[in-house]
């Protein structure tokens, strides 16, 4: 860690152990809460009491929805509320974390411990009281929008707790993908990278592609077509990855899927305060260092029970280099530098209406790229240059939800400004140093109101409409030593307007029927940037706007054989509109393109009388119109319709718990995916590509890998896979979880292979890569109020190769890898008042 990183956190934490006295007063201080919550159906009453309370709740069992509960009136404490609230009702509440609670039914309905569920695969046990508590039946699947139950639930979810997510792991995009295998991401660098899920990946770059994976804070979506912001994920409650299209319910982008990460929200009556400092040494690198503080302020005076508070967290990180650039004499070149922060102010101004008005901002520093020459030690590359980035996101959102009786209405509003600028090398040799300067430019409007019922009484809807404007901008120079060059860029604006609806009814008591549909029409202006001006009277036609309606439906059905078991039958649909591209020195139009997708599966819990859930699912996906971004014959990335495609894949996962404290986790995704129709534009541009590299290479080298150029449109080679996704993964973890005295001990080991991928479509891109094992091993020892935790990952030390492009503007013999981090020791402590 630099003097720098290590100065600012001494300091931070110092400041923090300094204000801790004043916290733990007013936490003591405040340990009731004023609530007013009418009795009735445990589905309409359920809202308040969280909200009251400041709490999350999830429900365990679909029967429990329509018991009755309490009215709870008076100044107590939120344990005693939740008893009152529940009592005779036939079930109880127990304690999760801080923040959260789950509903199981009452001893006397209780049925045979098993293995508490991750939604597709059994949860890592919470830390301290809750690692021996009583396990759960089912929880609600929040992005449905409608709390559907996940027993009732036909498709593919995966519900990360959050002390799982934090538990001695990195706190980015990369913990969420060492819990799923179904997740897959390119590895340009952190705010650079593109996400998959379940094969639905298009191309190795950031273009005026929009994404095929939602991601979404909460209910606000944060990207459109920029790269995954990897935005540090303290303070949340848990994340949600739900697999296949997602287009009636969350619209365009997301052809994949959704990842829903979930903050934790404001508490109105207590106070607090906590800190995370850790320090990590990698083998082969420099060491790195990381701090982050969380409060949360009650504004408002405890005897009123209105629950005003901010929500903040700030977080400050140095993650060490371990690249060598041999060409500059330079060690250890890319370090990343990262700040940023959210904060949520929450009002209440009735016991039925919130209003949350929050921001998040990050910034993202990398030195220099992260990748080395491959055929070397997989640890340096010879570079004239150094490539660095940086990345900006900003938020400012409000979010607005009401109770109206059965029903909530919620409307929610977001701004985002997401700057990345990029610097690649383009040198011919290393004599002639020369850059390829980018800059992207993305502003997006974002809002949606819905209304819903949450699922009980065999019903669950709801209606909704939405807009997103988003204005995405690229430019590019390139850079000769004192030279600096215009090239052509291209500015993209998208208005869409949709409507939408999904309703949930259960047919019979073992059969549940779900469909919806979603109307979605788009308006879509494009331009060049720095054009000269013949090649841009000659681009004006492709300047045009023009508008696109889309219709995506939906259906699902699911069968509740028997307890436990569960199969289901689901039909979905997907979209991203089409765009302009930049083809060197012009402007190309692509149009939008559809997946749709059949997949059925079946669920198991208590397999064979035992403390075991499993799971296995099939999806068969059909890809048409497929827009993917690929280096064109001049060098250039550009973007193009390449043609139609299939996708299919297994995935299956298998959780057991052994005892109470030992729980043993397995899962895996197989995919098969080709494009079996090219379009002509495609093939032409592939045969260009081909011609380039062929006459790049040295002489008396030849092409390794014959270059995929077609006669005949219907008949693609083996190369022309679907890009960057692996043809299979294996993910297996083991944690155990007990608690000695007033402290608990938790050890969490896991490990991943990933298959074999091409890094794109092409000569030039169908390099291979992955193929590799990564894992690590983690213990932590302490309770809520304090704890260390020791991890070291890539145990093994393996290199790998996790992505095989460093930069598309250099043409190279070798070629590119990118390694996974070696070898590293971090040590955190853990402080909360």
């Amino acid at each position: 860690m630099d003097v720098v990183a290590l100065t600012i956190t001494f300091r931070l934490a110092a400041t923090i152990m300094l204000m801790s006295p004043l916290a733990a007063g007013t936490l003591f201080a405040q340990e009731t809460r004023q609530f007013q919550v009418e009795g009735g159906p445990l589905s309409t009453s359920i809202s308040s009491i969280s909200r009251q309370a400041a709490i999350s709740i999830s429900v365990t069992d679909a029967r429990l929805w329509s018991l009755s509960v309490r009215p709870v009136s008076g100044k107590m404490s939120v344990e005693q509320a939740l008893r009152k609230w529940l009592q005779g009702s036939g079930a109880r509440a127990i304690r999760v974390t801080s923040t959260s609670w789950r509903i199981i039914p009452a001893p006397t309905m209780a049925r045979r411990p098993h293995p508490p569920r991750r939604m597709t695969n059994a949860s890592d046990a919470p830390r301290h009281d809750a690692a021996i508590a009583p396990p759960v039946e089912d929880i609600v699947v929040t992005g449905t929008k409608a709390q559907i139950p996940y027993s009732h639930f036909a498709g593919t979810a995966t519900l990360i707790d959050a002390d799982d997510m934090e538990f001695g792991q990195e706190r980015g995009m990369d913990a969420i993908m060492r819990h799923t295998a179904s997740l897959s991401s390119t590895h340009f660098g952190s705010g650079r990278n593109k996400l998959f899920i379940r094969g639905i990946a298009d191309s190795s770059f950031t273009g005026p592609t929009q994404s095929t994976v939602g991601q979404y804070l909460g209910d606000l979506r944060l990207s459109y077509n920029a790269p995954d912001p990897d935005l540090r994920l303290y303070d949340l409650d848990g994340v949600e990855v739900i697999e296949g299209p997602q287009g009636t319910l969350y619209g365009a982008g997301s052809m994949g899927g959704i990842i829903r990460m979930v903050p934790r929200a404001p508490d109105g009556d207590a106070m607090e305060i906590r800190a995370i400092a850790g320090g990590s040494i990698t083998q082969h690198g420099k060491p790195s260092g990381d701090i982050a503080a969380i409060t949360n302020i009650p504004l408002s005076d405890p005897n009123t029970g209105q629950g005003h508070a901010l929500r903040a967290v700030g977080y400050m990180m140095s993650e060490g280099g371990y690249i060598d650039n041999d060409l500059l004499g330079q060690r250890d070149v890319n370090r990343t530098h990262i700040r940023g922060g959210r904060a949520t102010l929450r009002l209440v101004p009735s016991d039925r209406l919130l209003v949350d008005i929050g921001g998040i901002y990050q910034h993202i520093r990398a030195d220099d790229a992260q990748y080395a020459d491959r055929g070397t030690n997989l640890l340096s590359r010879s570079s004239p240059i150094t490539q660095g980035s940086n990345a900006h996101y900003a938020m400012a959102n409000l979010v607005l939800s009401r109770e109206m009786g059965d029903y909530e209405l919620r409307s929610s509003h977001g701004y985002v400004q997401h700057d990345l600028d990029e610097r690649f090398d383009a040198s011919e040799d290393s004599q002639s140093p020369k850059a390829l300067n980018q800059w992207n430019r993305t502003r997006m409007w974002v809002s949606e109101t819905r209304l819903s019922r949450p699922f009980y009484d065999n019903l669950g809807w709801v209606i909704g409409a939405s807009f997103i404007h988003n204005q995405a901008r690229q430019q590019r120079e390139t850079e000769s030593r004192s030279l600096r060059v215009p090239v052509t860029g291209v500015r993209n604006d998208v208005n869409e307007w949709t409507a939408f609806g999904n309703v949930t009814y259960a047919i019979t008591p073992d059969l549940v029927a779900s469909g919806g549909l979603r109307l979605s029409h788009s308006k879509l202006n494009g331009s060049g940037e720095d054009i000269t001006q013949p090649e841009s009277t000659a681009s004006r036609a492709m300047t045009a706007s023009r508008t696109e309606t889309d219709l995506l439906p939906t259906a699902s059905l699911i069968h509740i054989m028997g307890p436990g078991l569960r199969v289901y039958i689901s039909y979905a649909q997907g979209f991203r509109p089409g765009g302009l591209a930049i083809d060197r020195s012009s402007v190309r139009r692509f149009r939008h393109d559809r997946v749709e997708t059949w997949e059925a599966g079946v669920r198991f819990g208590d397999l064979l009388m035992r403390p075991i859930d499993a799971s296995l699912s099939i999806s068969h996906n059909r890809w048409r119109d497929i827009q993917a971004d690929f280096i064109d014959g001049n060098g250039f990335p550009t973007t193009a319709n390449i043609g139609n495609g299939r996708i299919t894949s297994l995935s299956a996962s298998l959780a057991v718990r052994a005892t109470p404290q030992l729980t043993m986790e397995l899962s895996g995704i197989y995919n098969h995916s080709r494009v079996d129709t090219l379009s002509p534009e495609a093939n032409g541009l592939l045969v260009q590509m081909a011609e380039r590299h062929a006459q790049s290479l040295p002489l008396g080298v030849a092409l390794t890998t014959p270059p995929p150029i077609f006669t005949d449109n219907s008949q693609p080679t083996d190369t022309m896979r679907i890009p960057n996704v692996a043809s299979h993964s294996l993910r297996a973890a083991v944690t155990y979880a007990t608690n000695m005295g007033d402290q608990d001990l938790r050890f969490n080991g896991w490990a991943q292979y990933v298959g074999p991928s091409h890094l794109g479509v092409g000569p030039v891109l169908g390099q291979k890569q992955g193929n590799y094992v990564d894992g690590g091993v983690a213990m932590r020892y302490g309770n809520e109020k304090r704890a260390f935790t020791v991890t070291l990952t890539n145990p093994l030390d393996a290199r790998g190769n996790r992505f095989a492009l460093g930069t598309p503007f250099r043409d190279t013999d070798r070629g590119f890898v990118t390694p996974l981090r070696p070898r590293t020791l971090r040590i955190s402590v853990e402080m909360a008042y």
